[in-house]
């Protein structure tokens, strides 16, 4: 077994009931980099999501709670890790065992250390989890609403009240919304709604401005000719840029002013056209000075690697915590020299990290640096290594 950096935070143990294809699964793991090969449908992407379960939120997949228990499965799922870290030895787990085919946020129980916890977010005091999957492909590309959830999951690995704040915030929304609806509504009720917006989204705002921030100082750390460009990232939201430019006070205050004045307008849109809610990431491939969505699809996939290497790192820096990275088919969607140069980034960076593909021999260049385990259909997981 590899010897654990006494500051890495690594899974020791994961195990899994009735979770996707796996009835029971009981694996030990190591610390540093764990190849997980096998054919398509085999199970690796579960495996995965089951670990990035570990962390709030939906996890990389982002399904609803009754389809990720096993099909047949009488009472949920469960996903149990024994973690070691700076802080010793840890057991956390999460699941609906006990609370039937529940959906939501809400739907799923937390332990840490058999003990009930609150919220989804205690997780965060033990683990942070990063990842880059194939759906994210498409992300300089695609919906707006797909780069929020991106820049918001970057932000709560830094900032773990920012989920509660991103949730007060669409409460109050959904809120406004049906108020604007009912033509009887209470103006003093939309008002004070009106104000929570405004003030968790000025906050979730600042937290996304932070976060950019430091990101982009230690986007600035990639080698400029290196095999994973860099990427310049700014904020278009109109909450967001307000902060730029005054202070946090007054642009709460002309928030609220403009949300007033357009009831008129959201009530007739049905829906409410400005907020925290139309934010964009926008991504520049800074060598070439060019828009990321412009970019070749290649090079997109070498910047968006970039991208989240260079968070994974913030994570460790301004946590004090190693985050647990997971890579699905990266190998297969980089070239030779990117592939074998990933590799080299991960072993520098002491954390331990899942990578999975079809063909083992993608990661040849590990042998002898990492655990490989093989795994096939039905749920069946052996040593390869």
């Amino acid at each position: 077994m590899q010897q654990p950096n006494p500051d890495q935070t690594f899974i020791g143990r994961l195990q899994l009931t009735d979770y996707r294809n796996y009835a029971a699964l009981s694996l030990d793991l190591e610390p540093g980099i764990v190849v997980l090969a096998g054919e398509n449908g085999a199970g690796k992407t579960n495996l995965l999501e089951a670990v990035s379960l570990l962390s709030p939120g939906r996890g990389l997949r982002r399904a609803p709670y009754e389809t990720v228990a096993r099909e047949g499965a009488a009472d949920g799922f469960a996903i149990h890790a024994r973690l070691q870290g700076p802080f010793g030895d840890c057991q956390i787990g999460t699941g609906t065992v006990g609370n039937g085919q529940a959906s939501g946020e809400g739907g799923r129980k937390v332990r840490v250390n058999g003990v009930p916890a609150k919220s989804a977010e205690a997780l965060l005091e033990w683990l942070r989890v990063v990842w880059l999957v194939p759906s994210m492909d498409q992300l300089f590309t695609g919906a707006a609403g797909d780069r929020r959830r991106f820049l918001d999951r970057l932000v709560l690995a830094i900032d773990p009240t920012h989920g509660r704040r991103a949730l007060d915030y669409e409460k109050a929304m959904r809120g406004r919304n049906r108020l604007l609806a009912d033509p009887r509504a209470d103006a003093a009720w939309l008002d004070a709604i009106e104000a929570q917006m405004a003030e968790t989204g000025v906050a979730m705002a600042a937290a996304r401005r932070e976060l950019v921030r430091l990101l982009s100082a230690m986007i600035e750390r990639l080698p400029p000719d290196g095999p994973f460009p860099r990427g310049g990232i700014i904020l278009s939201g109109t909450i967001e840029q307000g902060l730029s430019e005054r202070a946090a006070v007054d642009v709460e205050g002309d928030w609220l002013v403009a949300m007033r004045e357009g009831r008129g307008r959201d009530r007739a849109a049905g829906r409410t056209l400005e907020g925290v809610h139309r934010c964009d990431l926008e991504v520049t491939h800074l060598p070439k000075n060019m828009p990321a969505g412009l970019s070749s699809t290649g090079e997109q996939k070498a910047l968006l690697a970039g991208i989240v290497i260079s968070h994974a790192r913030l994570v460790a820096e301004t946590t004090g915590m190693s985050p647990i990275m997971l890579m699905d088919e990266i190998a297969a969607h980089l070239d030779a020299e990117r592939r074998a140069a990933l590799f080299d980034i991960l072993i520098d960076m002491d954390i331990q990290a899942f990578l999975t593909g079809t063909d083992a021999g993608l990661f040849s260049a590990l042998e002898g640096k990492a655990q490989f385990l093989a795994v096939a259909t039905g749920g069946r997981i052996t040593s390869s290594s």
